[in-house]
């Protein structure tokens, strides 16, 4: 659906231009934006090759595990039923360290595989092997839609991709945004947990 969607932009773009006499004009656009697109993955790429190595260094170290320590409080009361030592909760802690330093794209790697341990904790459920209301096949269980709310509304400390977004637009003050990136994420933070809790307990 959104291929089609995007065909159809394009599609429509270019023959509003043609009728306009303006294809030469967006032609030349197209072209630029091309090279700024790919000058700004190289500059992204970079960050997140170096952010992700410094995670995994965190990992080796033992740092990440101990920030996961401090996590369990946390992940206690926004996943009660979630096992504290089960490698779903330990994906989850480098995933939310990593949004909650404003890395979305290394935070990645760890919420796909907290997610498909959610999904081998849901199968658990439904042998009887875990505790926990079991879902039926295909239907997501609270972990599930939880950690994907909060991943979504993602408390960030430093926007470590937004900072070098206006960096490489040649803003005259990239870290201007941490105060504001915090006061919001903060807020949608807040409200995604709240729903969370509400949409959670009618659900069992």
């Amino acid at each position: 659906m959104l291929n089609m969607l995007w065909t159809l932009m394009i599609l429509t773009g270019i023959a509003w231009a043609a009728f306009h006499g303006t294809l030469g004009q967006v032609t030349d656009e197209m072209l630029a934006a091309s090279g700024e697109a790919v000058s700004l993955c190289i500059a992204m790429l970079g960050v997140m090759v170096l952010w992700t190595g410094i995670l995994e260094a965190g990992k080796r170290a033992g740092l990440i595990e101990r920030l996961s320590g401090f996590m369990r409080p946390v992940l206690k009361f926004l996943f009660p039923e979630l096992p504290p030592d089960s490698e779903a909760a330990r994906q989850i802690s480098v995933n939310l360290i990593a949004n909650f330093l404003g890395l979305g794209w290394a935070a990645t790697p760890a919420g796909l595989k907290a997610m498909e341990e959610l999904k081998k904790l849901e199968e658990k459920r439904r042998a009887g092997l875990a505790e926990g209301p079991a879902r039926r096949a295909g239907e997501a269980g609270n972990e599930m839609c939880t950690f994907l709310i909060i991943n979504i509304s993602s408390l960030q400390l430093i926007p470590i991709n937004m900072i070098v977004y206006r960096t490489q637009y040649g803003s005259a003050a990239p870290a201007a945004i941490v105060g504001p990136a915090i006061a919001a994420t903060a807020l949608s933070t807040m409200a995604a947990v709240v729903f969370c809790k509400v949409m959670g307990g009618e659900r069992h």
